[in-house]
């Protein structure tokens, strides 16, 4: 990939990045000058949550060139919380634990490198979406005893 290409592609790359049309209110990705339920002009940004659930999905086991050192690798597709449903791979789990249904969120993983030496490519990748957020640890308390 080129760089310019790259930096152009930088934002969708890092983030769910989509529009909104300003008609009826309905969230695209990939973002698109024109809404596909209405047709009418969409300029509004719209960042997504990066949460959603596994909708369908497939191994791959031949996989196209550049790819082979990860197969065999789970792609799903994702239905987004805002609505719309995007392709990605998953990660951080087995094949064998991926289900229909399954609760995902949104991570930041290498996509590819552009040769030995060149430019490492990031992008989204989903995994199974933690379940609660890691609590800080409490403080212990210490009953006082009379001596």
């Amino acid at each position: 990939m080129e760089v310019s290409r790259h930096w152009r592609l930088n934002q969708q790359r890092y983030q769910l990045v989509g529009e909104t049309c300003d008609t009826c209110g309905v969230k695209l990705f990939p973002p698109r000058d024109v809404c596909l339920e209405c047709e009418a002009p969409a300029y509004e940004l719209f960042t997504f949550s990066g949460r959603g659930e596994v909708y369908s999905y497939t191994t791959i086991y031949d996989a196209p060139a550049g790819f082979e050192h990860n197969a065999p690798y789970t792609v799903a597709l994702i239905k987004l919380d805002e609505g719309p449903i995007v392709t990605a791979q998953l990660t951080d789990i087995m094949k064998e634990e991926v289900h229909i249904g399954l609760p995902v969120e949104m991570v930041t993983r290498k996509l590819t490198t552009d040769g030995a030496e060149g430019m490492i490519v990031y992008g989204y990748k989903f995994r199974p979406a933690v379940s609660q957020p890691i609590s800080q640890p409490q403080p212990m308390q210490r009953e006082l005893v009379a001596v």
